[in-house]
Formats: structure tokens, sequence, C-alpha cells
């Protein structure tokens, strides 16, 4: 059989163009929203525009509960197709979420119940659109959507009663739903809930939604619980969860559209935000919308070479990248008040963004945004930081559904604000923001309650007083409680970084004051073990010691893993070990010895650090290294926990061939590209070329480097110099050319000076 050329262009495409040495060019083809979705990874096939409000996934867990994604590879049967706003690869929960599930036979309620088998053969994702056949209903379910709507288009078998459920998610005894017949609506609300401190209590907000159907309802009725009550038009959680079901006449048409709003202020809203984006019943021309806004996205960073998975891992991990943060307000700009119950806010003339995961994010997620989105997005995400900061009266350190949590350690809304600071970005007020920023670095909240409930830094009187917190600081909150060295460090990599900020608006007082007290890092390393340990108030360490063990003090990791996170100073830490000979010893026992974790973020920079100690070629084989044993082609593709697209954008970077150790200090450490060419268009408009001459599996050794032209003898590369644009070439070879970058005089930049 003949096929066109349009036919034979598109299989080229979908091949990758593996050794044809072309570029890619319909980057949505080389998505696969299953990586990560099992177990480890927690991300879900989301469906959606980028940032979305709400973004939409097949449903297989239906809890609202903490570290339950609503969709696991390995499970086997659909319970309905949700609109979600959980943390892509977390271990967060959802919240505000609502539930569409088609069927046809007896009416069945609950989500265990009314659940399909169906088979991931029959199934397809992307960022545009997801279809499944559910076998037990016969019924082919597509979804697509854009920011705060979707459209849902269900095929139902002929001859069967078409019966379709809309399920809020609440918990038992909350929650709203509403049938209006007249209007082939449903609308309802599902209560959110705070999670971490002052779990389980209202949030003060909901999430809201609006359904409109193409057709009209041939009967309706609602439940609670296990109780379906025919004919009732609205239900609340009197006995349970309550939802709606509505019926179509079975001689009518079997493909029926549901167009659904979404919102965070009230029904009214969601509905208002419906007919600003998805007017009508258009399922292709949607479809179409997202695809191009995916494609023009994603096609910031464009590819020539590479194997088909790398393309795959690569497109798959920008697009888990640009998922969060969230779009929190409306199309007419409204939200709910930070942290202020039912209050309402309005964002003018900016998007306001919630569910930061700043712990994971300030690392890698958000230098790869600042790098490549358009300069007014990042304004607004920091525009959305202040607006927390001046609703609540402190700055958030890791704020999510729509409020303080306190979760994780650290204060890196300072990395965040700094860095795109510095950066270049615009548009908001400096001055204010270091006044925010300040206020959390120097003040503890004199009320107990408002320091539980999440705001300023943890311990800082303690940090300020011994230039280290104590082990015997208890933390005072629920959550996190101990973790001092931990806190320690990262508060001097914080300050480090607001001193950089200070420096900049010409306050050299307070430039010197946080430089100062950015060497505190010192005082928690012990020199007769060469590592990071708990300290006792008198200045004695905690015994006994074990540095490949998990300490109380110490995050989510081992002394091994923290001792390294010192991004401002890598200079000095490398004085601290003994010098440039014993640091790179230490770190060849770190990988060889297997205490790299790349599982979780504490070790995500250590790879780099060989850099700074005149090494480089080490740094482009422990990348290399990581970048094949860590991300793979398949739903088990991840090795962790995505935590909001850090682990994706540390592969972005690193097969780009460089990495930011330090954001707050703007440059980039240099590692080991992996395809022959990138075009990356920033977001300032200028285009950054990278290629790599001869690069292969193989050929992973940087031989010599050229920056426009002329010789590059730096394993690394300033903001300034990538931000506006030009052409860097590596020449790549099998052997490691010990002399390319390794003089002292050409490590990166820290505090401290190389020696």
């Amino acid at each position: 059989m003949k096929r066109s050329f349009a036919e034979i262009l598109t299989a080229v495409l979908l091949l990758g163009l593996a050794g044809s040495g072309g570029f890619c060019s319909d980057f949505v083809d080389f998505v696969d929203p299953m990586i990560g979705t099992a177990n480890t990874g927690q991300t879900f096939p989301a469906v959606g525009l980028p940032f979305a409000m709400t973004q939409w996934t097949p449903q297989t867990q239906d809890t609202e509960n903490k570290c339950i994604s609503p969709y696991y590879y390995k499970d086997t049967k659909i319970q309905g197709f949700r609109g979600t706003h959980f943390w892509s690869g977390s271990c967060t929960q959802d919240y505000g979420s609502v539930t569409v599930m088609p069927m046809t036979g007896p009416l069945k309620v609950s989500p265990a119940a009314r659940a399909s088998s169906f088979r991931h053969g029959d199934e397809t994702a992307s960022p545009d659109c997801y279809c499944a056949v559910l076998s037990d209903y016969g019924v082919r379910a597509e979804m697509t959507g854009l920011s705060r709507s979707s459209i849902l288009r269900f095929t139902f078998p002929l001859s069967e009663d078409a019966i379709v459920l809309v399920h809020p998610n609440p918990k038992k005894g909350e929650g709203t739903v509403r049938i209006i017949p007249e209007k082939r609506e449903i609308v309802g609300t599902n209560p959110v809930h705070r999670i971490y401190q002052g779990s389980g209590k209202p949030a003060g907000f909901s999430g809201y939604f609006v359904a409109v159907f193409d057709q009209p309802f041939a009967g309706y009725g609602t439940w609670s619980g296990e109780t379906v009550h025919p004919n009732r038009l609205e239900q609340n959680g009197e006995n349970g969860s309550p939802g709606a079901f509505v019926k179509f006449n079975p001689s009518g048409n079997r493909m029926v559209h549901v167009r659904i709003g979404t919102s965070f202020t009230s029904v009214e809203n969601a509905r208002e935000n419906l007919e600003k984006e998805i007017p009508s019943f258009a399922f292709e021309r949607t479809r179409r919308v997202v695809r191009e806004t995916w494609k023009e996205a994603l096609g910031r960073i464009s590819l020539r070479g590479g194997t088909r998975e790398q393309k795959i891992n690569f497109y798959t991990s920008l697009y888990h990248a640009l998922l969060m943060p969230r779009t929190f307000s409306d199309a007419d700009g409204s939200y709910p008040k930070f942290a202020g119950g039912d209050s309402l806010c309005v964002a003018n003339g900016f998007t306001y963004y919630d569910d930061f995961s700043l712990w994971d994010t300030f690392r890698a997620l958000h230098p790869l945004l600042i790098l490549v989105e358009p300069p007014a997005r990042i304004r607004d995400m920091v525009l959305s930081l202040l607006a927390k900061a001046d609703q609540g009266g402190w700055l958030p350190n890791f704020p999510g559904w729509n409020s303080y949590t306190s979760a994780m350690i650290g204060d890196h809304a300072v990395s965040m604000v700094v860095d795109a600071y510095l950066k270049g970005i615009r548009g908001f007020d400096a001055a204010h923001a270091y006044a925010v920023m300040r206020k959390n670095a120097t003040e503890s909240p004199a009320d107990q309650a408002e320091y539980l409930d999440g705001k300023g830094r943890r311990a800082l009187p303690a940090y300020l007083k011994h230039g280290y917190i104590p082990v015997e600081e208890e933390v005072r909150e629920a959550f996190h409680k101990r973790e001092q060295t931990s806190r320690t460090l990262e508060y001097c990599y914080d300050d480090f970084v607001l001193s950089q900020m200070a420096k900049s608006l010409g306050k050299a007082g307070d430039a010197s004051l946080f430089l100062s007290r950015a060497y505190n890092y010192q005082n928690v390393f012990d020199s007769t073990t060469g590592f990071v340990r708990g300290r006792h108030v008198d200045g004695s360490w905690v015994v006994p010691f074990d540095p490949t063990k998990a300490q109380p003090y110490i995050t989510e990791g081992t002394p091994w893993q923290y001792t390294w996170f010192v991004p401002h100073d890598v200079h000095g830490l490398i004085r601290l070990m003994g010098g440039r000979t014993a640091f790179v010893a230490k770190l060849d026992t770190f990988f060889e010895k297997q205490y790299y974790w790349h599982g979780n973020e504490p070790s995500h920079q250590i790879a780099y650090l060989y850099d700074y100690a005149g090494v480089p070629w080490k740094t482009q084989q422990r990348v290399r290294d990581v970048l094949k044993r860590e991300y793979h082609v398949g739903p088990d593709g991840l090795s962790g926990n995505d935590d909001t697209g850090q682990m994706s954008a540390w592969y972005v970077f690193s097969a780009l061939g460089f990495y930011p150790v330090c954001p707050g200090s703007p440059h980039y450490e240099i590692g080991s590209p992996i395809f022959e060419e990138v075009r990356i268009r920033l977001g300032n408009g200028k285009l950054f070329i990278i290629r790599a001459e001869g690069v292969s599996d193989e050929n992973r050794f940087i031989q010599s480097a050229e920056l426009n032209g002329k010789t590059y003898g730096r394993p690394w590369i300033s903001h300034e110099d990538l931000a506006r644009g030009g052409t860097m070439v590596f020449q790549m070879g099998s052997t490691a050319n010990k002399l390319w970058g390794c003089k002292p005089e050409n490590a990166p930049p820290s505090l401290s000076q190389p020696q």
C-alpha cells in the first residue's frame, strides 16, 4: 500500500530522525507521560496546558490522602477521569479535585464498584490528550484541557444506557453537588484541607466546578456514601461523600461531550473560566490548541542527534518541568487570599501561582524556568511569592494549598527570587522583595501560634546565637522537628544568596552581615572526621557517629550526602577537607561506595563539584553515569519522586551539558552534553547553540571548547554569556583530557576563591 508524503514524513519524525542528523520538529511526540507512573516517580499522565490550574488524568486511586497519586501504571482498573491538583511527582496530597466516570448498565457509585478494567494496549497518553477504552462498559473515553477547564468525550456502545457520574471526591460528610437539568449542568464543591501544619483543618477555600453536557438528561439523581437518591437535584455529604449522575437516551447520540470549568473561588468563576477557555464542544479544536501550546513550549529547546530513548527522556523531562507551580487565579484574576480563609484577592496585571515545592525546585527547576520561560511568567511567580508575604506577613518557605506549611527546611523562596533578579528578571519591587526576605532572615514571630503555623525560619534565634543550630534546639513544630545540621547548612546558603541581593541594591552593611553568616557552615563541619555532624550547645559533637547512616539532625539523607551542601563556597569546603587532592579522593569514595543517591535532592549538585577541584573530566564521567543509570523510558523510568519537576530539570540541564550548582550566583557548571546540537531559545528571545562534535556514549569527555569562535578553557559559563546568545562548541573524545579546564584560575567562582 502506498503512503502519502505526509505519512512518510510523520513516520520519520516519530522515529526521532535517528541517524539522519535532523532536528526534532513535533516535540510533543517525544513526550511519554507514563514515565515515572510506577510507585517511585509519583508522576501521572497530566493533560492540560503548562502550569495549568487543573490537570486531567485517569484515576486508579480515589483518595486525596498524602502520598497517593491519582494514577499508578500497575493498577488494572480506572475509577474515572479526575481534574486533579496533585503535585506531580510528590508525596503530598490531592485537593479540590473532581472525578467524572462514564458507564453503562446498572448504576454503581463507589469508586471501587464503578471501576472498569482497561488494557494499556488500548491506552494512549500525551500532554494534549488521554484516551482509554473502559473494557467493562465498552466506552471509549478521551479528554483534553486548557488551564482552568477541560473537555471530555465519551463514546458509548449502541443500545446501552449511557450514564455519567460526577464525584467531587470530598471527605466524608463534606462537599456538595447540584444538578441543573435546564442548563444541562452539574455544579459542586470539594472543600480543601491543610497538610503539615494544621493538618486536616479546613484551608478556607474549596475546589469549585461546573460540568456542562452537550445533550439533555433522560434521567438523573444523586448519592451520598452508598445511598442513591433517584431524581434528587441536590446533595451534600450527609451520609458520606456526595455525587451526582445523569442518564442519556439510549437511542440518541452515542457520543457525549462534557465541558468542565474549575476554580478555587466560586462556581460562578468556574463557569466564567470555562466560557473564556472552552466556549464550545469542539473537542478536536481544543486539542489542537493544547498541542500547539506544548509544541511551542517544548520547542524552546530543539535537538539534533542522540538516541530515540534520549529524546524521549529529554522531552518528557521538560514536560514534567513545565507542570508546576500551578496557576491559581481565575481568568478575571480572582484567587483566595493566601492563608486568609474565605477572603478573596485579585491579581491585577499578573497571574497568581501557588504550590511551590521550593526545597526541591530551587536547585534546578526554577533556574530552568528562568532560562527558557518568558520573563513575564517568572515575574508573575515572584509577584505571587511577594503577594503571599504581604497577605500572610511572612515570606513562605514551602507554600502549598495556598497556605504556609513549614514543610521541609531552608528559606528557599529567597533563592528563587534573588536568582531571578540577578539574572535580569524585573517588573517587581526589588526593594520590597529584599525587605520581606530580610525579615525572614532576621526576625522570628513573636506569637507562638504564628510560628507553629509555619511562619519565619525555624530555630532562627539559635542559629543567630551560636552560628549553628544545636541538637538541643527542638524545632517547635509538629513536622520536621529536628534536622538541625541540615537547617544550618541551608540557612548559610540562603544568607549568601541574600548577601548578593543586598550587594546589588547597594546595601553594603547588610551584604557584609549576610556574607559573614554564609560561613556558618564551618561550625557544623568536624575536621577530625571530615563530615558535617550534629553539634551540642556546648560545642561538642554528637556521638556515636556513622556518616553512612541516616541521622535525626540530617534531612532525608546521611552525613555523606549532606556534607557536600555548601554550594556557595565549594572552595572553602575544599580547604576544610584538606585541599583539592583530598577533596577529589573523598568525592571518588562517595561515588565508588555508592553513597550517591540521585532519587533525592541533597545529592543533585555533587557530581558537578569536581569542576571546582580542577578535575572537570570526572564531572563529565559521573554526570554521564547518572544520566544513563537513573533515567529510562517506561513507567519505572525515574529512580525517585520527581518532586514537581526537580528530577526532570536535572536531566534537562545535564543533557544540555551544564547545571546551576549555586542558584543566586549566576553561573553554570559544565558537564558533558549528550546531543550533537541543541538550540535553546532563551526566555529573552536570544538563541544559544551548543554543539558537541563527535559526541557519543563513549565520547563523553571534553577535549576542547570554543565560545563564539574563541578558545574557552573554563568548566563553567556565566549566565551573562549564555543570555546574550551565541554558540558554544565542544570537541568530544573517549579519553579524559586532564588539561582542559583544570587550572585553578579557571575553576568556578564561590565565596572563597581557589588556591
